[in-house]
């Protein structure tokens, strides 16, 4: 007997049930597309990944977009540019995708789409949250959008988010890159009670704006309360200890990480050699070089720029040629920095000359105005004044008038008036009434024995009213020892 379909009670599923194997199946594909998601490592197989999607239906899931979108959006331009056509795709994109397409635009530069997905959000009537205010007040500090910035730090008041921990915190940093230290000391004084973020960006705010003294203070403070300072706090700390060359500081805080449970990764221990190394104290710089167990590209261009900075240039070029032959990394524009600082420091001419054509020739690293201002006060110290001035003519950056100025100064050493008259024709464009200038330019003049026009130039400042600046003075305070 043959059945025309399996009426059997064993083969008889009620609706419930089917939906559930339904509802089964469903999971089941959309996990199988989470995992091919999170293994995907590459933008190739990611297009593939949303293929997939379109041909299965869940092309309208929101949390399988969500995981597309926020794999483009990196900080490749042409990857949020994808993201756009697969956002554009969804009909009804909740609040996670509209922020992080904010935030990728915001990682890609693109200031202007961002504040316009921004506005398209509010236009839908899509509920801004902390993430929303948090991403776009980032721009604002990271662009210097003043004044959008504290638009929409009013916008977050108007609804409610002012005292959110993460918009808190954002607000700290953007006013801190704004250089408005009195806004980040008052946003700061109204949080109940601070995170280790909120006095990590405070610290680093006042380091921003050159108040090292103040945020060292601010540590002090720190440590009173029941927040531990994290990898963070250090090394914005060293860096305050740093710039001031405050050694006796510096050692306390070394002396804390010895003696905390805190671990000392990479970041620490460069810091570390940093601070030491710009207090001269190169031989501790160079033992806590030698004891860390890993390092990068800036352990190495730490300790180099270090030792060439205190004219130690023998030594610099050994680390870096260990560097080199070795092969432990590869070194950057900074290394090479560090490494025409020790030539210049030295005198050693063909060094640096080997060792610019090779930042350019070996490593395709694009000379800096840094590394032209190196050369050219290389090339002039020793006396090579047309070489180094049409080293600056051949530049393909613009050159200012500090590099001018550092070969005019040479001309002056050396003598050379013809030289020194064409760079005196390119400061007297870049800045007409430098007083520098006209005192560089009187003592060429003098140093040949051309009196007159030693007469014409001071005539010429007496004319345009420009001074010589004033020596600078200083005063003993006896009680406190101190030198200003």
């Amino acid at each position: 007997m043959r059945l025309s379909k399996l009426s059997h009670p064993c083969f008889s599923f009620g609706s419930s049930t089917t939906n559930q194997i339904a509802d089964e199946a469903i999971n089941s594909r959309e996990q199988i597309i989470l995992t091919l998601l999170n293994k995907c490592s590459t933008m190739k197989y990611l297009t593939q990944i949303y293929a997939h999607i379109l041909q299965t239906g869940f092309d309208q899931n929101v949390f399988l977009v969500g995981k597309i979108v926020s794999f483009c959006t990196s900080y490749d331009l042409d990857n949020i540019n994808y993201a756009v056509s697969v956002f554009d795709q969804i009909r009804n994109p909740d609040g996670f995708l509209w922020n992080t397409m904010i935030r990728g635009f915001g990682q890609t530069g693109q200031v202007e789409n961002a504040f316009h997905f921004y506005k398209k959000m509010q236009e839908k009537g899509k509920s801004t949250d902390n993430f929303t205010f948090s991403f776009l007040l980032k721009i604002c500090g990271q662009f210097g959008l003043a004044h959008l910035g504290k638009q929409i730090h009013c916008n977050s008041l108007k609804h409610g988010l002012e005292f959110h921990v993460f918009v808190r915190n954002t607000l700290l940093h953007m006013y801190g890159t704004f250089k408005e230290i009195k806004v980040v000391l008052r946003l700061f004084e109204e949080i109940s009670k601070p995170d280790l973020v909120a006095w990590n960006t405070l610290i680093d705010s006042h380091v921003y704006c050159g108040l090292y003294k103040e945020a060292l203070d601010l540590f002090l403070q720190m440590l009173q309360t029941d927040i531990k300072p994290d990898e963070t706090t250090l090394v914005v700390t060293l860096s305050a200890c740093s710039s001031l060359s405050w050694l006796d500081f510096g050692k306390q805080v070394h002396s804390f990480i010895q003696h905390s449970c805190l671990a000392q990764p990479i970041s620490v221990s460069n810091s570390l050699i940093d601070m030491y190394a710009k207090c001269g104290q190169l031989d501790e710089a160079i033992k806590i070089f030698n004891e860390m167990n890993e390092m990068n590209i800036v352990s190495w261009n730490s300790i180099i720029l270090g030792l060439a900075h205190h004219g130690h240039a023998e030594e610099a070029l050994e680390f870096f040629s260990r560097l080199i032959e070795e092969k432990l990394l590869e070194p950057n524009d900074v290394t090479f920095l560090g490494v025409l600082c020790a030539c210049r420091h030295r005198g050693l001419v063909e060094g640096g000359r080997r060792y610019f054509s090779s930042m350019i020739n070996d490593y395709g690293i694009n000379p800096t105005i840094m590394h032209y201002g190196c050369m050219v006060d290389l090339l002039g110290r020793a006396g090579f004044l047309e070489e180094a001035y049409n080293l600056i003519r051949t530049m393909p950056i613009e050159c200012n008038a500090i590099v001018w100025r550092t070969l005019f100064g040479a001309c002056r050493v050396h003598g050379n008036v013809e030289v020194g008259e064409k760079i005196r024709r390119h400061l007297r464009e870049l800045e007409p009434d430098h007083s520098g200038d006209y005192v560089l330019a009187a003592d060429l003049y003098a140093t040949s024995e051309q009196w007159n026009e030693v007469v014409r130039i001071r005539k010429s400042m007496r004319e345009r009213r420009v001074r010589k600046p004033k020596p600078g003075n200083s005063f003993i305070d006896i009680h406190s020892n101190k030198v200003v």
